[in-house]
């Protein structure tokens, strides 16, 4: 058997390709599919099937594309109900695929129509478990996809697939999901891509002994808003994306043109440190060197036009692709910075300058804007807590606008997304921390909880 796992940071997702005597299959596919031709062609394989765990909410799948391309199989859970031409399987079905058997387990409690797979070539056991169970975790029960159950029934189906499921499988068998840290589909999964259910069954939380109302309570308990683009993808999933090479190439402005679009959101898409240096007025930072597409989902509408702000045109493809990943398709134009004349800035200063302010100057405000979980854990001092979401600056209305206002996340990546949206919210003195907490912690500096 031939394995391999691709993985997507930006929206830490995973994707397999699995191949035997000259077949294929590709479960979780990206948005994007060329990656899965090239192994085929690099394999000298034909892919067969096209596999999805359930239907996703934090990305659009390449599922009918990848299909389309390749003459492929498209197989979901029965309890999918897409809405294009598959294989509906439930569980105990088995498929083979040259000398590997792959298994489908009924797995609900994330989405009602998950499924696990269990792919065995007679010699190892690998479970591909979608957002059924992470490393360190299991996905959360309140997502798009559970209509018409309470986050408590899906956490209920949760405990039901763990226990009678997953947890009867031999420790020896690999596990192998479909996110890692980063994920909004779990509250705390591990940055390791794979396991084993053996040690999962031992530092995995959910995965201890335990009552059934105590772990439905845990599931529940503390879960951050879901970021509003999650119903949108997984209702285009079940519909299906069309080709990507499709969409509409966004097109050069000019200065005047920019002036015109008045309805489009513009979209920085350079490093906090270019950003905070110069920009133009009422636009959003979210750079391409993170997590650029699932916050873009977050951030922004789905229903929004976006112009890109950018250095280059490779920036710009670059982002147009990765916005398809997760259903922004409506870019209309791009713009290059250093061509505005009025730009404004964000001073970038280091933990070190604001250990500084904050013991020196009385009417400073430092806002984190790390998950709360993030910020229980440890905090810089006199921060308050605004988690990173389109309306942040409603979460810190009894800040004065007027004042110094430093913002600080986990690595600075975050903090220049908030500081911008502060910012078109009306605040005046901004400042965006870089390094964020880690370097507040690698100076030495006392963390409050």
């Amino acid at each position: 058997m031939y394995f391999k796992q691709f993985y997507l940071s930006c929206l830490a997702h995973a994707s397999y390709f699995i191949a035997s005597e000259g077949e294929a299959v590709v479960v979780d596919p990206q948005r994007d599919v060329n990656d899965y031709i090239t192994e085929a062609d690099a394999t000298n394989t034909k892919i067969k099937y096209i596999i999805e765990t359930h239907l996703h909410a934090d990305f659009v799948s390449g599922h009918r594309e990848l299909a389309a391309r390749t003459g492929a199989e498209i197989i979901f859970g029965a309890k999918a109900n897409a809405q294009f031409p598959h294989r509906a399987v439930t569980d105990g079905e088995e498929i083979k695929l040259g000398n590997v058997t792959l298994s489908f387990m009924e797995t609900p409690g994330h989405t009602p129509e998950s499924i696990c797979v269990l792919v065995d070539d007679g010699e190892t056991k690998k479970l591909l478990t979608g957002d059924t169970l992470f490393i360190g975790d299991v996905g959360r029960p309140d997502l798009a996809g559970a209509k018409g159950f309470t986050s408590e029934q899906m956490a209920e189906m949760m405990y039901d697939t763990l226990h009678q499921k997953i947890l009867s499988l031999d420790d020896e068998t690999e596990i192998y999901p479909a996110h890692g840290a980063g994920s909004a589909c779990g509250k705390n999964i591990s940055d390791e891509k794979h396991s084993t259910i053996g040690q999962q069954r031992k530092f995995n939380y959910a995965l201890q002994p335990m009552a059934k109302d105590v772990f439905v309570e845990i599931m529940t308990r503390d879960l951050s808003a879901a970021p509003a683009y999650f119903p949108f993808d997984a209702e285009y999933n079940r519909r299906g994306a069309g080709v990507l090479d499709e969409l509409s190439k966004p097109k050069a402005l000019t200065a005047h043109e920019l002036q015109a679009e008045t309805n489009a959101i513009l979209l920085d898409i350079r490093s906090a440190k270019d950003f905070g240096a110069g920009h133009i007025p009422h636009s959003i930072n979210i750079g391409l060197g993170g997590q650029f597409a699932s916050w873009a989902g977050t951030l922004i509408h789905m229903d929004a036009e976006i112009v890109l702000i950018a250095d280059t045109e490779e920036q710009v493809d670059e982002a147009v692709m990765r916005l398809a990943r997760v259903g922004h398709e409506r870019v209309k134009g791009f713009f290059s910075a250093k061509d505005w004349i009025d730009v404004l800035s964000i001073p970038q200063i280091s933990v070190d300058e604001l250990k500084e302010k904050i013991e020196t100057t009385g009417d400073l405000q430092v806002v984190d804007v790390r998950r709360v979980t993030e910020y229980e854990n440890g905090h810089a001092t006199t921060a308050i807590n605004a988690p990173l979401s389109s309306d942040v600056a409603d979460k810190v209305l009894q800040l004065d606008k007027s004042k110094p206002t430093a913002v600080i996340c986990l690595g600075g990546y975050r903090s220049s997304a908030a500081a911008s949206l502060l910012e078109q919210s009306g605040f005046t003195n901004l400042m965006n921390v870089t390094g964020g907490t880690n370097a507040w912690i690698k100076a030495g500096h006392l963390l409050e909880k």
